[in-house]
């Protein structure tokens, strides 16, 4: 890894799946002349070329405008340890975790694209020593969407939804806590999770470990995760999507929000 301060960037996404980066890597154009950014073991990252803000003054350096997208394979410690290596190369506005998510909310549908309020570690259980549920001990109770990019969302995020693919003209933004943990979450185990928390609205296997890395590092966060089952899903209910369709629908959201 070099030794070198970390160069400025726009952003980094973090995607888990290849059919996660692959509609960024569709959108984007790579950018020239930038520098790798090596990864450990088989994780992946693409320099890609955000298109130039015309609010931005001429003099701004065209580093800003770029998005290093982070494939980093599936799971916490997978996304942990890709995004730090990422972060000592450079330094984002933002980090956003993208991609597919399993939908927990009695509202939510698949196809609808979920949103971070907060998130917490589905898995976490310190409270014999008087943590909350999905608190690491020494962390915060949870972690906190970014408030700048949330605000940006009402005003983007339906109609970004809404025109990514052709099929997703009735989806919905679905704001709220999100959830990251080691185990799947499916029928047999959901009951437990909406128990302990009742007010999520997904689950994935990374977010939330992003987050603590972007909080160590004082950066803003957010999870913008397209929704491609439900957890449990009721009788009569749509409960699966493919990821490509799922993190297309994310990615759309992200572009329109970092736009």
């Amino acid at each position: 890894m070099t030794s070198a301060a970390p160069r400025p960037a726009a952003a980094v996404i973090s995607v888990a799946m290849p059919e996660e980066s692959q509609p960024f890597l569709d959108a984007l154009p790579r950018l020239d002349g930038a520098d790798p950014v090596p990864l450990l073991g088989s994780a992946e990252a693409w320099s890609l070329a955000l298109p130039s803000d015309p609010a931005a003054s001429p003099a701004a350096p065209a580093a800003s405008r770029e998005l290093v997208l982070v494939r980093s394979g599936i799971g916490l410690v997978a996304a942990a340890s890709a995004l730090t290596a990422a972060l000592t190369q450079v330094r984002p506005q933002v980090v956003v975790s993208a991609g597919t998510t399993g939908g927990l909310g009695p509202q939510v549908e698949v196809g609808d694209v979920c949103v971070s309020t907060a998130l917490a570690f589905a898995d976490a259980d310190a409270t014999a020593f008087g943590y909350l549920h999905g608190q690491t001990p020494g962390q915060p109770e949870i972690f906190h969407g970014a408030p700048s990019l949330l605000a940006r969302l009402g005003r983007v995020g339906e109609p970004a939804l809404q025109s990514a693919t052709p099929s997703s003209g009735q989806a919905h933004i679905r704001v709220g806590q999100m959830l990251a943990g080691n185990s799947f979450v499916t029928e047999s185990n959901v009951a437990k999770v909406r128990e302990i928390f009742p007010s999520a609205i997904s689950t994935d296997m990374e977010s939330t470990a992003l987050a603590q890395v972007a909080a160590s590092a004082s950066l803003p966060f957010l999870s913008v995760r397209g929704v491609s089952d439900l957890c449990g899903p009721q009788a009569g209910r749509d409960f699966h999507m493919g990821a490509q369709e799922a993190a297309a629908r994310s990615a759309a959201v992200i572009l329109a929000l970092l736009g």
